[in-house]
C-alpha cells in the first residue's frame, strides 16, 4: 500500500503540487532494473523517441492549418506511457488517453494508420470524424479514450470482467489524467474493481495541471494513490520521467492483477510540457516550474543512462533519430496527399446497416 508522504515543499520559489515529493524533485539518477535486458532498453528508447517525433510532427501540421481536431502533446510523458504498456502481455487490453502515443506504438500500432487517423483521411479508423486517439483496434486491443475523462475506468473494468466470465487471461490497462482523477467515475470505478477483484491497472499521470488548474486547487490528499488504501487496492506513486522504473512497477501490478486479481493505482509524476492542447499557450505555468522540469526530460535522461551504460553509442541514436524523421515526413507526404472521406462515411460508426 502506498506509505505517508512528506510536507509539500518550495522549489525554486514556486510551491509544488503536493505529489511531487522531495526524493522525486532531487532527481536521482536512474536505477536500471533486473527485468529488462540491454536490447529491450534501445527498444523502449526507440519507441520514445518515436513518440517524440510524433508530438513534433503533428504540432507542425497544427500550425499549417492540416491537423484535424486538437493536438494533445505527451512531450514529457514518453517514459509514463511507454514504460507502462510495455508491460503488458499480449492478450492484455489498454485503454490509452490522449497523452499515450507512445503506448500504442508499443502495441504495434503503424505510423501510417495513425496518420490516417489524427490527420482525417480517407481509409482512417474514425472514417474521418475524429483526429485524434478516439478510436478502437480491436485486433490490437487497443481501445482509445472518449471525451469524457474518467469514463473510460468503469469501461476498462467492464471489459476485464467480461474477459474472466469468458475465462480469459486478460489484464487491462487505463489511464487517467490528475484532473480526471476528481471525477466520480473514478472512484465509482476503482471501488467496483477492487470489490471484483479485477484485473485492472490504473496509470494516473499526475502531469500538475489539469487544464489550467494546478494541483493545489484539484485535491488535497498528499499522494493521489494514497486513495488505494480507501478502495483496498494496491497504490504507489514513482517518478514518470524514469522509464525503467515505470515498467518495473508495471511489471509488478500486472503480475499481481493477474495472479492475485489485486487492482493497482500507479501514480507516475510527469510534466506537462505543452498546453492542454496546441491552442493553448500554457501561459499559466510559471516559467521556473518549466525550466525546473526540463531538466527532467524523460528522453534526454535515458539517452544519457543508456550511453554511460554502453548500450548505444551518440553516433546511433543520430542515426535513429533522422532515420524516424524521414519516416515521419514519408507517411505524412503520403497521407496529406489522399482525400478526406466522403460525407456518408460519417453515418457508418453510428447507426447499424
Amino acid at each position: 500500500m502506498a506509505t505517508k508522504q512528506a510536507p509539500a515543499r518550495t522549489v525554486l520559489g514556486i510551491k509544488q503540487p503536493k505529489s511531487s515529493d522531495a526524493a522525486l524533485l532531487n532527481i536521482p539518477p536512474i536505477q536500471p532494473t533486473t527485468l529488462l535486458n540491454d536490447n529491450q532498453r534501445r527498444e523502449l528508447f526507440q519507441f520514445m523517441l518515436r513518440a517524440r517525433e510524433f508530438d513534433l510532427a503533428m504540432i507542425r501540421l497544427y500550425r499549417q492549418g492540416r491537423a484535424f481536431g486538437g493536438v494533445y502533446s505527451q512531450i514529457g510523458n514518453e517514459a509514463t506511457s511507454v514504460g507502462s504498456a510495455s508491460a503488458l502481455g499480449a492478450n492484455d487490453a489498454l485503454f490509452p488517453m490522449h497523452r499515450n502515443v507512445g503506448a500504442h506504438f508499443v502495441r504495434g500500432q503503424d505510423l501510417q494508420s495513425l496518420l490516417l487517423n489524427f490527420l482525417a483521411r480517407e481509409g482512417s479508423m474514425m472514417r474521418g470524424t475524429d483526429g485524434t486517439g478516439h478510436y478502437a483496434d480491436v485486433e490490437k486491443k487497443i481501445f482509445g479514450n472518449v471525451s469524457h475523462l474518467g469514463a473510460m475506468i468503469p469501461v476498462a473494468a467492464g471489459y476485464v470482467m467480461a474477459a474472466a466470465m469468458r475465462g480469459e487471461d486478460t489484464v487491462a490497462m487505463t489511464y487517467i489524467g490528475d484532473g480526471g482523477a476528481q471525477t466520480g467515475e473514478f472512484h465509482e470505478a476503482m471501488n467496483f474493481a477492487a470489490v471484483q477483484k479485477l484485473p485492472l491497472v490504473l496509470i494516473i499521470e499526475n502531469n500538475q495541471y489539469a487544464y489550467s488548474t494546478p494541483n493545489s486547487e484539484e485535491f488535497a490528499c498528499e499522494r493521489l494513490s494514497d486513495r488505494a488504501v480507501g478502495y483496498g487496492c494496491f497504490g504507489e506513486t514513482i517518478d514518470g520521467t524514469d522509464v525503467e522504473r515505470v515498467y518495473e512497477s508495471c511489471v509488478h501490478a500486472v503480475n499481481r492483477a493477474r495472479t492475485e486479481r489485486i487492482p493497482s493505482i500507479i501514480e507516475t509524476i510527469t510534466m506537462r510540457m505543452r498546453g492542454h492542447a496546441e491552442h493553448d499557450d500554457a501561459g499559466y505555468v510559471p516559467r521556473e516550474v518549466l525550466e525546473h522540469w526540463e531538466t527532467r526530460d524523460p528522453i534526454a535522461r535515458y539517452e544519457q543512462f543508456l550511453v554511460k551504460r554502453g548500450v548505444i553509442t551518440q553516433a546511433e541514436i543520430a542515426t535513429l533519430r533522422t532515420q524516424l524523421a524521414e519516416e515521419m515526413n514519408r507517411t505524412i507526404d503520403y497521407v496529406v496527399e489522399k482525400p478526406f472521406p466522403a460525407a456518408e462515411e460519417g453515418r457508418k460508426l453510428v447507426f447499424v446497416e
